[in-house]
């Protein structure tokens, strides 16, 4: 598989350029990376030109519209279309985002480039791999974990306790963080990277959790928590809004308050 880098169109060939329709007033020019690395082709940009007129607002439904009625071979990952998921994460226009809830109408200009999420590997045209992303979320253990004896009912938290959660368990796990942040892309294999420590963060903070010294132990390493450098892109990029870098932040208070 191939690890695509930024900037997207480095080392990619220009490919196929599609007819334009016949008779559309409203046209819009979409550059889309296309590779299968089963195929033994060389990624390239395939070039599309859409009747906007006949296709919904958001880049998803350009997507969308493309599979259905230009190129059935177009490949990419989508699912709720409400921004919940995160399945269709991608690199729009040069910028991580998800595209169910970018509209195409917000970039200037005739042309829109779209690419897979950049620093992976690629499964297939706009598909990254992401089967480190998710085990690196797995390592974070993002569940309740406690030695009391579980209550009959449920685990009680005050409101205030429950508001320092906000921010938090929004996350879509769509990796659009993680694939923005250059100490991830040179250390993915070490780095747990923006969105896993998200979630660290919102289970260290839990007030029903009792397991923060154990889940301090296994974030205390060189690589793990400690190679953010509050670059911000993962901020920057969020299509929910939240802070990832603030929260890796407040990790490595809680690891100098432990020993200090």
């Amino acid at each position: 598989m191939v690890q695509l880098t930024l900037p997207a169109n480095s080392k990619v060939k220009t490919g196929k350029t599609w007819p334009k329709p016949e008779g559309a007033q409203n046209l819009k020019k979409f550059k889309i990376y296309r590779y299968d690395p089963e195929g033994g082709e060389s990624p390239r940009w395939d070039t599309y030109f859409v009747d906007m007129d006949k296709c919904g607002p958001m880049v998803l439904d350009v997507l969308i519209y493309i599979k259905n009625n230009v190129d059935a071979t177009l490949t990419f990952r989508r699912s709720c279309r409400e921004g919940i998921c995160g399945s269709c994460a991608m690199m729009i226009g040069g910028r991580n985002t998800i595209a169910c809830t970018k509209g195409w109408d917000e970039f200037a200009g005739s042309s829109i480039t779209i690419a897979p999420l950049p620093h992976m590997p690629v499964v297939k045209d706009l598909v990254p791999d992401l089967t480190n992303f998710y085990a690196q979320h797995a390592y974070v253990q993002p569940f309740l974990k406690t030695d009391t004896p579980e209550p009959e009912k449920e685990w009680l938290q005050t409101p205030e306790d429950r508001d320092k959660l906000d921010g938090l368990y929004e996350c879509i796990m769509c990796a659009c963080c993680s694939t923005s942040c250059p100490s991830y892309w040179w250390n993915g294999d070490k780095y747990l990277g923006p969105a896993a420590l998200l979630h660290a963060y919102r289970w260290l903070i839990d007030s029903r959790d009792e397991a923060r010294g154990e889940r301090l132990d296994d974030l205390e390493d060189p690589f793990k928590l400690y190679r953010c450098h509050t670059i911000m892109n993962c901020a920057q990029v969020c299509p929910k809004g939240l802070n990832p870098a603030k929260a890796i932040g407040e990790i490595k208070k809680m690891m100098v308050e432990r020993v200090a």
